[in-house]
């Protein structure tokens, strides 16, 4: 059972270690962990990433959207695995070889390791495209079609869960079953700006719909008291 307190991850959008350090911090204990994704990584590289998270206790989301021929991306999941992160994102475009080979270099890594295997996730549908951004692309189904096509493909390649938008968390929830995670990001509070996001939900809604965990990023960060925003997230999950 997962509690309202765990199901967010925090997207700190900054690209400067010391302030998402010093962010992280201040939300440990009312967040579920923390995201850092590829702007932050390109900018502070592994060394950015320890520096933000060592000694917290707050599982790391990192969101790097690994898109590469299979070889280059195991490569790079051996790479991060130092960094003990509890999620890693790549593209299900990539194909079933290359999610194939991502799982089973982290499952290798961890073995020799010694510690737990983080659980890879597959990118289906970025919550920034609409139906029209797939057709400019040459992807003529609809978006949810085209959704539950790559989660499909993610859990035949043995890939632990999707990242996807709320709207279609019912939808794979049923196609591919209660284990299979769900990361959802366009989560927004009633209270909170849409911003560029246009597949959208609350975060009650998205829980209810049937999402693992939350990705939260500027009702929280941009808040002028961030501790108090998670904290009314966590008690509108709670009710």
């Amino acid at each position: 059972m997962i509690t309202p307190a765990r199901r967010t991850f925090v997207a700190l959008d900054t690209p400067e270690p010391p302030a998402a350090r010093a962010l992280a911090q201040r939300l440990a204990g009312h967040v579920g962990g923390v995201k850092l994704g590829l702007e932050f990584f390109c900018a502070a590289g592994p060394a950015g990433v320890q520096a933000v998270t060592e000694g917290l206790d707050l599982p790391l989301f990192l969101d790097l959207k690994l898109h590469d021929i299979p070889n280059t991306v195991a490569g790079a999941i051996r790479s991060v695995m130092p960094l003990a992160p509890a999620f890693i994102t790549l593209h299900t475009l990539g194909g079933a070889a290359m999610m194939r080979a991502a799982a089973d270099a982290a499952a290798d890594m961890a073995e020799q390791m010694g510690v737990p295997r983080p659980k890879l996730l597959g990118v289906t549908v970025l919550t920034s495209m609409s139906v029209l951004d797939l057709a400019s692309v040459g992807v003529d189904r609809p978006v949810a079609d085209q959704v539950a096509l790559l989660a499909d493909l993610a859990h035949v390649a043995g890939l632990d869960g999707v990242v996807c938008s709320p709207n279609e968390c019912a939808m794979l929830r049923r196609q591919l079953g209660p284990n299979f995670t769900l990361m959802v990001p366009g989560i927004r509070p009633v209270w909170a700006s849409a911003n560029d996001q246009k597949r959208i939900m609350t975060p009650a809604a998205a829980v209810t719909a049937g999402a693992t965990y939350l990705v939260i990023g500027r009702p929280i960060t941009d808040a002028v008291d961030p501790v108090q925003a998670a904290q009314r997230i966590v008690t509108e999950l709670a009710a």
